[in-house]
């Protein structure tokens, strides 16, 4: 449960940090285009909204769950766009009240799980702890979003940790989502952490090597950009392959970022 309260804790301040980027916007503000085709920074805290709803019911409730699923493998392609777009309607004040509160409930539903319980999910099932992990991954990708564009910069935390763990974890299911068979060597990613330590997975004698800031291998992995904008040094073919689909999110293949030119 240590470990359960320490990422709870981590989402709870990265919700924080989000909600601070748009507590101050009008409505006008709040209906700007992000990054994300025909995504408005009211679609992207409606879509937090919803998923957190959404997990609490896996987490409280799981044959009503099974039934959001039912529902929502009848538009796989589309019923995340659909639940965005509906709650996105909703006034700004009373959309970010309802995610705070969304989130807050989440929260207290995954310290209610029993030990050992594994949650229903859209894609493979998840302890509480690493539902949290997938939540605080979200709320930070779609912060980026948010902060780009809105124009903001974000001093990046230890809470990357979370997200570059989970992308590592996540390996085999972005082959798996692209009928890919996965490598049987694992991969040696070595990052660098916000304070200059280093943060690292995998044989240190892997042939195949991602290098780099650990932001950086956050925002390729959430496909938040692309890997020629990044300062990430990439060792090996397969590894090179993995870079082109990573996804640390659940569904069907991410279409990415395109190059913008801006690596350093």
């Amino acid at each position: 449960m240590a470990d359960l309260e320490a990422i709870l804790g981590d989402l709870a301040a990265e919700g924080d940090d989000v909600a601070a980027l748009v507590a101050d916007l009008d409505a006008a503000e709040w209906a700007q285009p992000t990054p994300a085709p025909g995504w408005s920074i009211a679609h992207q805290i409606a879509h937090l909204n919803w998923t957190d709803e959404v997990s609490e019911v896996s987490a409280r409730d799981p044959e009503a769950f099974q039934a959001i699923v039912k529902q929502a493998w009848s538009n796989p392609s589309g019923f995340v766009d659909v639940a965005a777009e509906e709650r996105a309607q909703t006034p700004p004040a009373d959309l970010l009240a309802r995610w705070q509160s969304g989130r807050a409930a989440l929260n207290d539903a995954l310290r209610d799980v029993a030990l050992g319980r594994k949650l229903d999910w859209f894609g493979p099932p998840m302890s509480p702890a690493s539902m949290a992990t997938a939540r605080l991954m979200e709320t930070w990708a779609h912060g980026q979003d948010i902060a780009d564009a809105v124009g903001a910069s974000r001093a990046p935390t230890a809470r990357l940790r979370n997200v570059a763990h989970l992308g590592v974890r996540t390996r085999n299911f972005a082959y798996s989502v692209h009928n890919e068979q996965p490598p049987a060597e694992d991969f040696r990613v070595e990052l660098t952490a916000p304070d200059g330590t280093t943060w690292a997975w995998g044989p240190d004698e892997s042939t195949q090597r991602i290098v780099g800031p650990a932001l950086d291998f956050c925002l390729l992995v959430t496909q938040r950009r692309h890997l020629d904008d990044l300062a990430l040094q990439v060792t090996g073919d397969d590894a090179r392959h993995w870079t082109t689909i990573a996804q640390v999110f659940a569904g069907t293949p991410g279409a990415g970022r395109a190059a913008t030119g801006a690596s350093a």
